[in-house]
């Protein structure tokens, strides 16, 4: 995806009052906002010849004319022509409502709803409406088409990367498949249904759906045709494509399809994030903010063994003593002594695996880390947990490591096993310390005894 833009609201009211109420509940309901305002129609046109705004509001009645006067002339201006114009009215009287669409308002607000739904109309309406951004894949191999069609979206503000053949196209999406972080994604494809070389549009549009598998959601097509016909109209869709445009290209037209597209991909996104958050809510310790131990049951393995990852350390940390402190303290200084060290432990491994594993204990895969630097680091790790006094209170851990190259090819669970191991000959031997299960058994860490200055920084 890319960035989100800027949006830019116009409000136009005479009332100055009225002008800073709306600003402030609009820049309330929404990030990433720019609101400016204008006394006047007249005031209105001018800003709006010298910037693009994204949608404008208006009072029905003004002080040089009505909302309906404003709303023709954005509709017969350059910059703003297709910019959507909200009527904010207490009165949607026959006239509004008849002369309304003539005179190209795209919608309108009841100001006895109050200026609470206010807020919520204008959020709403900006997730609904907000599909001219994003980044197109662009394949025409006619100069003529391709002007025409540059000039469109570029008078609209959209990126878009040109290519006259299917091939290029084939491996830029084949890239953007692969190593989707590498390049910016596209958003849409436009593509000619004939193009010349080997591959046409059609064979492309089919590798889209067929070889890549991106769905008619994920990577919306709009296809270009000069043919006319019902045949070839039939086959544009069972190739995969969600719309097509008959050339010679009508600008609206275009317009209104390649809207409709960005639209459903942004929705897509939208779906797709809200879903990525959900699972991660669900994987998450409410409390302590690390992953919980479904996820460590359900990832673990995999992490383990990824060759990417080796070698990897395995981590069993107890806070020492914790049951006294919730008899003697309270479960709530518990709870905040919990969420200090899960903290602590997402700062410390921020690209690992930190699980609450049960109670006061805590488990942590760490991938790609050798002997010398991981014991120095785990010793640094126990020393600021002993300085750290979450809620006021003094603490320490006591910790088991075991790593893979010490005890290979071993399942998640026993290889965590190794070292509980470890953690109890830690317990055992009088707790804040750390513990090593090696080949031949657990033993405390040679770093224990060192001063702090002598540990790697």
């Amino acid at each position: 995806m890319t960035e989100e833009p800027l949006t830019r609201i116009l409000i136009v009211d005479t009332s100055a009052l009225t002008r800073e109420i709306l600003s402030r509940i609009i820049r309330d309901e929404l990030d990433n906002i720019h609101v400016a305002s204008a006394a006047s129609g007249e005031e209105a046109l001018r800003m709006l010849g010298e910037q693009r705004y994204d949608l404008v509001t208006t009072a029905l009645l003004l002080s040089d004319m009505d909302g309906l006067a404003l709303s023709r002339a954005i509709r017969d201006s350059h910059t703003n022509h297709y910019t959507p114009v909200i009527v904010v009215s207490g009165d949607a009287d026959s006239r509004l409502l008849r002369e309304g669409f003539e005179a190209g308002v795209t919608d309108y607000f009841d100001k006895s709803n109050g200026y609470k739904a206010f807020g919520a109309f204008i959020k709403s309406f900006i997730q609904r409406n907000s599909g001219l951004t994003g980044h197109i894949l662009f394949i025409e191999d006619s100069k003529t088409s391709a002007a025409v069609t540059f000039g469109v979206l570029e008078k609209h503000g959209l990126t878009y990367t040109h290519t006259n053949s299917a091939e290029k196209a084939y491996e830029m999406l084949a890239k953007q498949r692969l190593t989707p972080h590498d390049i910016e994604p596209f958003d849409m494809v436009i593509s000619d249904f004939y193009t010349i070389g080997e591959m046409t549009g059609g064979d492309l549009l089919h590798a889209i759906r067929a070889k890549f598998h991106y769905s008619q959601q994920e990577l919306p097509v709009l296809v270009l045709t000069s043919a006319d016909d019902q045949e070839t109209q039939v086959e544009i869709f069972h190739a995969g494509a969600n719309d097509f445009v008959a050339k010679p290209i009508v600008e609206e037209i275009l317009l209104a399809r390649v809207r409709a597209l960005l639209l459903i991909k942004h929705q897509y996104d939208a779906l797709k994030q809200q879903t990525e958050d959900m699972r991660w809510v669900a994987v998450t310790d409410s409390l302590t903010g690390v992953r919980s131990k479904r996820y460590l049951v359900d990832n673990g393995e995999t992490f383990l063994r990824a060759e990417a990852n080796q070698p990897v350390w395995g981590m069993i940390i107890d806070i020492d003593h914790f049951k006294n402190i919730n008899d003697t303290l309270g479960h709530i200084t518990g709870d905040h002594v919990l969420a200090a060290l899960g903290k602590t432990l997402n700062e410390f491994f921020p690209d690992d695996m930190v699980v609450r594993f049960g109670g006061e204990e805590f488990s942590v895969l760490v991938a790609h880390t050798n002997a010398d630097e991981m014991l120095p680091r785990i010793e640094k790790l126990r020393r600021h947990i002993e300085a750290l006094q979450p809620a006021g209170v003094d603490i320490t851990i006591s910790i088991g490591l075991a790593g893979s190259e010490d005890h290979p090819n071993l399942y998640v669970s026993d290889f965590l096993m190794q070292a509980d191991k470890a953690l109890y000959l830690a317990k055992e031997t009088g707790r804040n310390r750390v513990c090593i299960a090696t080949p031949e058994g657990p033993q405390l860490s040679p770093w224990h005894e060192a001063k702090l200055k002598q540990l790697p920084a």
